[in-house]
Formats: structure tokens, sequence, C-alpha cells
């Protein structure tokens, strides 16, 4: 049985089935729960995503998937109704991320760190800004995806997790405690990534910058400014102008293509294939940097490894950070080494030699 195999056809068969039997008598005969990700959309009704995926393959390949044999999430059984031309729902709304927490804690600084109500005219507006957006794509969003009411309760989120709030928090997360207390400590880089993100919404240049299929934003992945100026902070490192500017300007003055962090060359390593060929990174992330006119001087020219260990998490290190970095770790390592292999003394000679 090939998992995943499921035309439209036995998809339709499952939910004439269920429409016959009823949503909880169909969902009890198959050992099925109630979808807590994702629904199934068709001709206006929905449907338990899970339940039918599995229940098709009762049609194509013989019999239906058990619940434990396949998840209801985005990478199974919605991937398989959507690939059949089926329309998929989000039963939830997804969690906030930075990008969407830095405006709202913008606003609640504004408000003078209190809470404001889903009426509140910023609210709104904030509500119509964040579902432009190009974070969570459609299929995740629901109905009342950051609408009014969600926004004004992430406010008090905030708000009820200031250090001078007396009463009790309301249910946010880490990330809302995060990015206020990044407020706290840094108010004008913070308030002017807020302000380039709603600025470049306005202009519609950020919503371009869509998730891509290599975008590498793990768990530990924490950018200082949010995904979306993280997206274009590496559009202009990617920028091939810029790149050859700046080697040209290092050659011309003597300079190898060397990592100036740890010292790789590609040339030395993998002769003519690494000839010229080095990455270039903008040491200044845009809410510190802003939106000037980039100089050489903002660029450092380094190897792909250093690269991503800068980008990993914030606080982003400088190359010339890293490098030190580096160097420390070398020096321990060699001091650990020499502790090795350093002579024992003579009692410990006559320990080892009763």
């Amino acid at each position: 049985m090939h998992k995943g195999a499921i035309t439209q056809e036995s998809i339709l068969k499952a939910i004439a089935e269920y429409d016959e039997l009823g949503r909880d008598a169909f969902l009890a005969k198959y050992g099925f729960g109630e979808a807590r990700s994702y629904v199934v959309v068709h001709d206006g009704q929905e449907y338990d995503s899970k339940a039918i995926a599995g229940v098709a393959h009762h049609w194509d390949q013989g019999r239906p998937l058990r619940p434990d044999e396949f998840s209801g999430g985005k990478e199974h059984a919605a991937a398989w109704l959507r690939r059949a031309g089926f329309q998929i729902k989000a039963v939830k709304n997804p969690d906030w991320v930075r990008d969407e927490i830095i405006l709202a804690c913008q606003l609640v600084m504004e408000n003078g760190w209190k809470g404001l109500d889903a009426q509140d005219a910023s609210v709104v507006e904030l509500s119509d800004l964040l579902q432009l957006l190009p974070i969570h794509v459609e299929a995740e969003r629901n109905e009342k995806f950051r609408n009014p009411n969600g926004v004004a309760r992430k406010t008090f989120d905030i708000a009820t997790r200031h250090p001078d709030y007396r009463g009790k928090p309301t249910n946010g997360g880490a990330l809302d405690v995060a990015v206020l207390h990044e407020f706290l400590a840094r108010p004008q880089e913070m308030t002017e990534a807020a302000r380039l993100i709603r600025q470049g919404i306005a202009t519609g240049e950020l919503q371009s910058f869509a998730p891509t299929e290599d975008e590498e934003f793990g768990d530990d992945f924490s950018a200082p400014e949010g995904r979306l100026l993280m997206r274009r902070h590496r559009a202009r490192e990617r920028n091939k102008s810029l790149r050859k500017k700046k080697i040209a300007s290092v050659l011309q003055r003597g300079g190898q293509l060397a990592c100036e962090a740890c010292g790789f060359d590609f040339e030395k390593i993998y002769g003519d294939r690494g000839a010229g060929y080095i990455e270039c990174h903008h040491v200044l992330p845009l809410h510190v940097a802003g939106e000037g006119r980039t100089k050489l001087s903002d660029l450092a020219l380094i190897c792909a490894n250093c690269h991503r260990m800068i980008h990993r998490r914030a606080p982003w290190p400088t190359p010339a950070e890293l490098r030190a970095s580096i160097e420390q770790k070398h020096a321990d390592d060699k001091r650990a080494a020499a502790a090795l292999t350093r002579p024992r003394r003579a009692a410990d000679e006559q320990m080892s030699n009763p």
C-alpha cells in the first residue's frame, strides 16, 4: 500500500460516506478524532481532513489508514488532499512570529505599556496590516486570522508581562516576553525595526518577500529584526553588483579573498574551482543600519560556514567578534590538549607503578 496515493474520486466517496453517516458516526467507525489542524472544504462544507484522507485510502489502496499511521498536518493528510485539488483550511491560526509581535509591542509601548481594546482605531489598523504580511500562507489562516479581537488580546499579553505590571498576566508566550524586553533594552532600535516593517508593507516592497524553499528558520533561528527584514537583508547580501565591487576593492588593495572571520580561502582548498569565490555579508542588520545607501565598508567577505553561524541567532556577531570567538575556542582547545599530554608528576608515576 502506498500512503498518500489517493484520488479525487476516492476522496469524494469518503465525503459521501461522511455525509451519510454524520460526523460522529463516521469518525467513530474508523477510529478518528476531530481535526485539530486542518479541514477539507467541499461544496461549502468542512470535513475532518485526516479522517477523509485515511478513509479515501480504502477505495484506492484496499484498506483505510489507521489514525496512527499518518498525521493530519500539512506533510500528510493536508498535502494529499490539496494535491488532489481540494481546498484545505486551518482549524486554528498560526502562532505569532517575531515580526508580528514587534508591531504589536510598538503599539503597546506607544500606549504607555497598556493593552488596547479591539475597537481602538490603532488595533484595527494593525489588524489590517498583519493580514498583509507575507509570513503565513493562506492555507494556515482561518477567517479569524489576526482580527481586531486577536490583536487586542496580544497587546494585553505583552502589557501584562511588563515588569511594572502588578496583576495576573494573560496567556502570552516566551516570544512576547523576549520582544518586550528587547523594546525595554533597545527602544530606538526596535522602534526602527517596526518602522521598517510598516514602511516595507505600505510600499509593497516587503510583500514580495514570501517564504522560499531554502529559507532556514529553524527552532533556534532568531533574527533580531524579524523574518521579513531578514529576507530583505539577505536580498541585499545577494546583490551581485555590490559583491563584485567589494571583491574588486579588496583585490585592488592587495588583499586576498579569505574569510574575514576564520581565514578560509576557497582557492587554496579547491584550486581553480574556488578561485574568485567568497560570500558577502552586510555587517549591520537593517534595523540598525537603516535604509541608507550601502557602503563597501558595510560589507564583509566571509565563507559560507561563518555566514550561517552569524545569521544563526540573535544577537548577530560581527565578523571580528566571530573571529575572536574562533580564536578563543582554538586557544582553549590547545590548553586542554596540553593538559592531557603534560608529563605526570613523580608521585603520580609511583601510584600507577606500585
